[in-house]
């Protein structure tokens, strides 16, 4: 049972997720600090200081804090653009400019002209119909 655990462990999904864990780890604390020191601070320069955390209503005795709610929401809103702006979108360009840049693979097969089918570019004749092709070059 040790050896299993052992195995386990030591495969690679494990220890990757366990990397990703730690990286996204950092990597939030990035990206809160961005949000936190620079984009809030933006925002509080343009339009005001954005704390909506005073704002609440009382039912039945019940104190309903939707300013905290309205915070989170905020927050939340300006991490995910954050992210998407400053990692997505580049990293998404990143991979569009990199793969126009691969040539694409020999083909490995070919369309039967009478059959439609398709068989190994190098077939000389159509496994389905059983027409003579011509050897592609």
């Amino acid at each position: 049972m040790l050896s299993d655990f052992k195995k386990f462990i030591l495969r690679g999904n494990a220890i990757e997720l366990a990397v990703a864990f730690v990286v996204g780890a950092a990597f939030n604390g990035v990206v809160q600090s961005l949000v936190k020191d620079l984009i809030t601070p933006l925002i509080s320069a343009i339009g005001g200081k954005p704390d909506f955390s005073a704002y609440y209503f009382t039912l039945n005795h019940s104190r309903f804090a939707y300013g905290d709610f309205i915070n989170s929401l905020v927050s939340f809103l300006m991490i995910a653009a954050a992210v998407f702006f400053l990692v997505i979108h580049p990293l998404n360009k990143l991979i569009e400019f990199t793969s126009r840049l691969k040539t694409p693979p020999d083909p490995t097969d070919k369309k039967c002209p009478e059959c439609l089918s398709t068989i190994p570019i190098s077939a000389t004749r159509c496994a389905f119909c059983g027409v003579k092709l011509k050897l592609a070059k």
